[in-house]
């Protein structure tokens, strides 16, 4: 029996779950305040009857701490920084599924330049 092709997701979220111990130096994605927006955002999108077509995923570090908590939505190479539940809520309805990235949560180009062309 051929199992039928399962298709792929439209979106993929990656967002930042990395904790730095108390007292390093750099800043982390993760802290008191910010702990639960992955489960925020999953929430939203099961609400929305988005999981399936998107897929949230917990990753380590992205290596932009200095502008944390911060999320990728691929394709597009979508860097959204400085999370919050009202900046996520907004990135959802107008990213995800209108279509349009929120220009004003992108990184900062200075942050997120062009990809590295492996190509030589």
């Amino acid at each position: 029996m051929e199992m039928p092709a399962i298709p792929q997701p439209t979106f993929y979220i990656f967002k930042c779950e990395q904790s730095a111990p108390p007292g390093m130096p750099k800043p982390s994605c993760v802290t008191e305040q910010s702990r639960d927006l992955f489960n925020h955002l999953a929430q939203s999108m099961m609400q929305k009857g988005l999981m399936g077509p998107v897929q949230p995923i917990r990753t380590s570090c992205l290596g932009r701490c200095q502008m944390g908590p911060v999320m990728l939505v691929e394709p597009g190479h979508h860097m959204y920084c400085q999370l919050s539940k009202e900046k996520i809520d907004r990135i959802v309805e107008e990213h995800i599924i209108g279509g349009n990235p929120v220009q004003e949560f992108l990184i900062p180009d200075q942050f997120w330049g062009e990809p590295i062309n492996l190509s030589r």
